[in-house]
């Protein structure tokens, strides 16, 4: 029923249809939490797919605890492979020839831990194979915002993710507005449980030349 209350915030057939996930993909999440989206991208690549699930030791330690276990006992978990590793470097040197990357609601709390995300998108990128993507969602900022709102309001600024994603070498592929709202000025948290209205949020898609 949970799952479901998160179903009607992030809509997830637009996602993974925007994704362009399919069976058989290998697949890496950067900041997986309790596994909300790595299930969904389990299912979407079969058994025949597989599925990295990446979580930081301090994010297991403070936020998550044994939430993403718990999920991973599920058997359509069984094509998911756990991962604790910091953000600047969340895949092991031996995964390779990625198909998709996802990193969702996560890549604003980069800079309040102070993560090297020159290093982060520069690890994603080499662990993608010519073609891959990379799709990065999150509550959007004001336009200039500096990164620091991130700590404080949980956004950040859709032109300056760009930048960095494509300085590591990543072309932008796409956009999509379906988690988009207007209404919504940008100047209050994102947090589910405070915002009083729902997030702004952009999708933005990315690809390995």
């Amino acid at each position: 029923e949970a799952d479901r209350k998160t179903d009607e915030r992030r809509k997830p057939d637009m996602m993974l249809a925007f994704t362009g996930v399919k069976p058989g993909m290998k697949v890496l999440e950067v900041g997986a939490g309790a596994g909300y989206s790595a299930e969904l991208l389990a299912r979407s690549v079969g058994p025949q797919g597989k599925v990295y699930a990446h979580n930081s030791p301090d994010a297991i330690a403070r936020f998550i605890k044994t939430r993403f276990d718990e999920r991973a006992a599920k058997p359509v978990m069984g094509n998911v492979v756990k991962l604790i590793r910091e953000f600047d470097d969340p895949v092991p040197g031996d995964v390779r020839n990625l198909d998709l990357v996802t990193m969702l609601y996560e890549y604003h709390d980069t800079p309040a831990m102070g993560i090297d995300r020159t290093r982060m998108n520069r690890r994603i990128f080499d662990a993608l194979k010519p073609g891959g993507y990379f799709v990065v969602v999150d509550n959007a900022a004001k336009a200039g915002a500096d990164a620091g709102v991130g700590k404080t309001l949980h956004r950040i600024d859709e032109a300056l993710v760009r930048r960095e994603v494509e300085a590591a070498g990543f072309r932008f592929a796409a956009a999509a507005d379906f988690l988009r709202n207007p209404e919504d000025t940008r100047e209050g948290t994102s947090s589910p449980a405070r915002a009083t209205t729902r997030v702004d949020a952009f999708v933005m898609k990315f690809v390995k030349p």
